[in-house]
C-alpha cells in the first residue's frame, strides 16, 4: 500500500527512486545523473537530484536495513581517517563475517568515548556478537570491557582484513565527491550509500551467472517494494 512518501512531488516515484539509485549505486555526480535523465527525456536540475537523495535516500536505506537478514555473530571493527575541511576525522565501520556492513559513524576523535559511542550505535539495531575482532587500538578494549564484558575480543592487524578492505569503496566514492564537505555530509551520505551498495552487490565471485541474475532480480523486486513502485510484469 502506497504511503504519502511522494506527496506533493511533481515527478513520479519511478523517476525519483531511479535518480537516488543511480547516484548511490554508481560513481556519479548530481550533474551526471541529471544528464542521464535528460537523455531519457526527463528535464530536471542537478539540485533537484541532490534534494531527492537527501530526502528519500535515508528512508530507502532505513527500509532496506529493516529487511536485511540477521547479521552474523562475529564483528570486525575498524576505523579510517578522513580529511574534511583540512581537519582529520575518523570513519568507524563494523562488518560481520560475511562482509556486510552493520553500521558506520564519523567522529572527530578515536578515543574511548568515540569507541563507546560507536558500540552503542551498533547495539541499538543488532544483537550482541559472540566475537569482536579489532586492530590494536586501545580504545576498543576499553570500550568493550564496559559495554560487552563477556564478548570475546581478538586483536590482530591480520585478522581484521575484512573490515579494512570494506573501506575501499568509500575511498573511491570520496574521490568522486572531491572529499566530504563536513562530518555531517559524510555521515548522511555513507548512511545511505552503505545499505544500497550492500543490497545490490551479492557475492558475484561465489555465484554462477544464472544464480547471480536470479539474486539480482530478487533484489530489484525488494527495491521496488521499498520505493513503493508499481510491480512489473
Amino acid at each position: 500500500m502506497r504511503t504519502d512518501l511522494y506527496k506533493r512531488h511533481r515527478f513520479p516515484a519511478e523517476v525519483i527512486s531511479h535518480c537516488v539509485w543511480l547516484y548511490h549505486r554508481f560513481d556519479l555526480s548530481f550533474r551526471a545523473v541529471e544528464e542521464l535523465l535528460f537523455e531519457r527525456g526527463v528535464v530536471l536540475s542537478y539540485e533537484t537530484v541532490r534534494r531527492w537523495c537527501v530526502k528519500f535516500g535515508s528512508e530507502y536505506a532505513r527500509r532496506l536495513k529493516r529487511r536485511r537478514a540477521q547479521p552474523g555473530d562475529k564483528w570486525h571493527l575498524d576505523e579510517v581517517f578522513l580529511t574534511i575541511g583540512g581537519e582529520k576525522r575518523y570513519l568507524w565501520r563494523a562488518v560481520d563475517q560475511e562482509g556486510n556492513t552493520l553500521d558506520i559513524l564519523v567522529t572527530s576523535k578515536r578515543d574511548k568515548r568515540a569507541a563507546k559511542r560507536f558500540l552503542r550505535k551498533l547495539l541499538r539495531d543488532n544483537t550482541k556478537p559472540r566475537v569482536v575482532i579489532t586492530d590494536k587500538l586501545r580504545s576498543y578494549g576499553a570500550a568493550l570491557k564496559e559495554l560487552l564484558p563477556h564478548t570475546e575480543h581478538r586483536q590482530s592487524r591480520y585478522l581484521n582484513n575484512r573490515a579494512e578492505n570494506s573501506h575501499r569503496k568509500t575511498r573511491r566514492r570520496e574521490r568522486t565527491l572531491q572529499r566530504f564537505k563536513s562530518s555531517g555530509h559524510a555521515q548522511r551520505f555513507l548512511s545511505v550509500f552503505e545499505p544500497l551498495n550492500i543490497h545490490f552487490r551479492p557475492p558475484r565471485h561465489l555465484l554462477k551467472a544464472h544464480d547471480y541474475r536470479q539474486a539480482m532480480q530478487e533484489r530489484f523486486s525488494t527495491w521496488r517494494e521499498v520505493a513503493e513502485l508499481a510491480a512489473t510484469a
